[in-house]
């Protein structure tokens, strides 16, 4: 049986308040969705004499832990721009405002660093009136940064100013730190529940079925795809190269090329390709068709590249530019060979970072906001909001930063992406 972390949720402790939300459908604390989708997986589990893996239902419950009118709610955004944010923040405000009557709401600016005094980064009071133009506007009217800070002076500002309900908008950096804060604040004797919100276009966080954004970062990649493909069509030997995100996981590469029909290369860091058999196998596509697409995720091909050395500042390795490599290397290829090649280079990662959220993505972002509020009103902490197999679930946080996400190079999915362009073996 695989082995798997625990699924159960932090409790600050007993619900005793009734819920203000009258006749809202109201989850139960024994309502659990089956990790598992397929019956063989869970058969195996009974017939061993165990209980299958399950997760905690998200939703409201009908008796919560804080009296609403003793809630200092805090939102924080954190590590790089994603579509989406500000409408995550417009659901837990309306949320907060309009559900709980929740009246204390603050917003801190530019991610961790808005909990840290030296940097003078004022919260923002939010309610209604604050978030209703953020509907459909890119990027975070909190403001992001990358990195992390001080957990003890992080918690400190949390005492001073009374908060004890904090979401916390980000990935793997994003929710490490929250975690920080649940176990500080703990052991500070100080109350607070600590509620992550998935963000990450590269959809890589661990028992997370899709992040938001993650859908419209892979909707502009395609057309992003779409104009490699015209341009490649539309030359003698043209070669479209696109560069998209993905430094651990080739999630956003793998469904544009599957939305896309058009890529003949796809190239992602779960699956190793050398240099010399794709120069060959492009060189044959060129001579049948005349044209060919390229998709690379920026972690793929990293060990054909020197080694940058050092971190980013969310102490991520940082990356040798692959797309760089890959259009300087193709172009002397058929340069050496004497041949002529008509490439155009496309990197579309930070028009895709800053787009508004498209409609199934907003929507999305309501559902996560509103469950994350039930959450933290429920007394949840150090938790994570979720879907799996199409559900609203807890997800510990001590679970979803066990590892990354990642693409299955023998899963269904890699598979139809290898029919989907042909490419064959590359190593």
């Amino acid at each position: 049986m695989e082995q798997l972390p625990s699924f159960e949720i932090a409790q600050l402790g007993e619900p005793r308040h009734v819920s203000p939300l009258a006749d809202y459908g109201f989850i139960r604390e024994d309502d659990r969705i089956l990790y598992h989708a397929e019956m063989r997986d869970v058969k195996s589990y009974l017939d061993a004499g165990k209980e299958p893996p399950t997760f905690e239902c998200a939703g409201a419950r009908s008796r919560i832990y804080f009296d609403p009118r003793e809630v200092r709610a805090g939102i924080v955004t954190c590590g790089g721009l994603c579509p989406g944010l500000n409408d995550v923040i417009r659901a837990v405000v309306l949320s907060l405002w309009h559900h709980y009557g929740v009246r204390e709401i603050l917003g801190f600016q530019y991610g961790y660093e808005g909990l840290v005094g030296r940097y003078w980064h004022e919260p923002i009071q939010l309610n209604p009136e604050e978030v209703e133009g953020i509907r459909g506007r890119g990027g975070s009217i909190l403001k992001s940064s990358r990195g992390p800070q001080d957990i003890k002076e992080m918690v400190e500002t949390l005492v001073r100013l009374k908060v004890n309900v904090l979401f916390t908008v980000g990935g793997d950096g994003t929710l490490k730190g929250a975690r920080a804060i649940a176990e500080e604040a703990a052991r500070r004797g100080h109350e607070v529940a600590v509620v992550g919100i998935p963000k990450t276009i590269d959809n890589d966080i661990l028992f997370v079925e899709r992040s938001f954004g993650f859908v419209t970062a892979s909707s502009e990649a395609r057309r992003a795809i779409s104009a490699a493909h015209v341009e490649a069509i539309g030359a003698r030997n043209g070669v479209g190269l696109v560069k998209l995100m993905g430094r651990e996981s080739g999630f956003i590469s793998v469904y544009a090329t599957l939305a896309s029909g058009d890529v003949n290369f796809c190239l992602i860091p779960e699956e190793r390709f050398r240099l010399e058999p794709l120069l060959e196998a492009l060189e044959k596509r060129l001579e049948h068709r005349g044209h060919a697409v390229i998709v690379v995720a920026e972690g793929a091909g990293q060990d054909l590249l020197e080694e940058s050395g050092g971190a980013d500042a969310s102490g991520n390795r940082k990356l040798g530019d692959i797309g760089v490599y890959l259009r300087d290397a193709i172009r002397a290829h058929f340069a050496k060979i004497n041949t002529e090649l008509n490439l155009k280079y496309i990197d579309p990662s930070y028009t895709i970072r800053s787009l508004p959220a498209e409609a199934s993505d907003a929507s999305f972002c309501m559902l996560l906001g509103q469950n994350a509020v039930h959450a933290a009103m429920a007394g949840k902490t150090n938790v994570l909001i979720s879907s799996w197999h199409g559900k609203a679930i807890h997800v510990p946080v001590d679970a979803a930063v066990t590892r990354r996400q990642k693409v299955d190079p023998n899963s269904w999915l890699w598979g139809s992406v290898l029919s989907s362009t042909g490419q064959g073996a590359l190593d």
